[in-house]
C-alpha cells in the first residue's frame, strides 16, 4: 500500500478544483492547472478532499498511484502560492542581467548566453549573482532551473558556475608539488 497515496488531498481555501473523468482541474489566485490522471488510477471528489486509489492491485496501478496523488498536491500548492527556485553564480565576471524578457548570461564564454524565458514563468535577478525563477507548474521551474544551470554548472576545484541556493558542492584538492 501507498502511504502517501493512501492520504486524501484536502483542497486549500481558494482554490477551486474539479474532477472531471480522469481529469483534475484547479483554479486559484495565481492561475489555472490541470492534471490528467493515468487510467490505471482512480479519482474522486468529494466535500472538498481529492481521494485517489488504484482500479485494482496490479504493480503498474500501485506504482502510478502515489505518484497521481503528489501530482494533484502539486498543481494544488502551484495555483495557490506557486514555485520557486533560486540560482547563484559563483566566479570572477560571470554575472546575470534581464534583457526585456530574456535572461543574458555572462559565464565565462566568448559571448554571453541569452536564454528565452518560457510562457508561464518569471526570471527576475537581484543582484547580479542571484537568479529567481518562478511560475505556477513545479515541473515546469524546476526544468528551467535546470536548463539555466546547465549552461555552466559548477565544477569541483574552485566551485564557479551556476548552482542552485544552498547546494554543497564537494571540492577536490588541486595539484601539489
Amino acid at each position: 500500500m501507498s502511504r502517501i497515496g493512501k492520504k486524501p488531498v484536502s483542497v486549500p481555501a481558494g482554490v477551486t478544483a474539479s474532477v472531471n473523468g480522469q481529469t483534475v482541474t484547479a483554479k486559484g489566485p495565481k492561475g489555472e492547472l490541470n492534471f490528467v490522471v493515468n487510467d490505471e488510477v482512480l479519482v474522486k471528489l468529494d466535500e472538498g478532499q481529492i481521494a485517489v486509489e488504484p482500479r485494482d492491485q496490479s504493480k503498474d496501478a500501485r506504482s502510478k498511484w502515489g505518484m497521481s496523488r503528489t501530482q494533484i498536491v502539486n498543481i494544488l500548492t502551484g495555483v495557490k502560492d506557486g514555485f520557486e527556485k533560486k540560482l547563484e553564480i559563483t566566479g570572477v565576471g560571470y554575472r546575470a542581467a534581464m534583457q526585456g524578457k530574456n535572461l543574458q548570461l555572462a559565464l565565462g564564454f566568448s559571448h554571453d548566453v541569452v536564454y528565452e524565458t518560457p510562457q508561464g514563468i518569471t526570471i527576475t535577478v537581484g543582484k547580479p549573482t542571484e537568479i529567481t525563477v518562478s511560475g505556477i507548474d513545479k515541473q515546469q521551474v524546476g526544468q528551467v532551473a535546470a536548463e539555466i544551470r546547465e549552461y555552466r554548472g559548477p565544477e569541483p576545484y574552485k566551485g564557479k558556475g551556476v548552482r542552485y541556493a544552498g547546494e554543497k558542492i564537494v571540492r577536490k584538492e588541486g595539484k601539489k608539488k
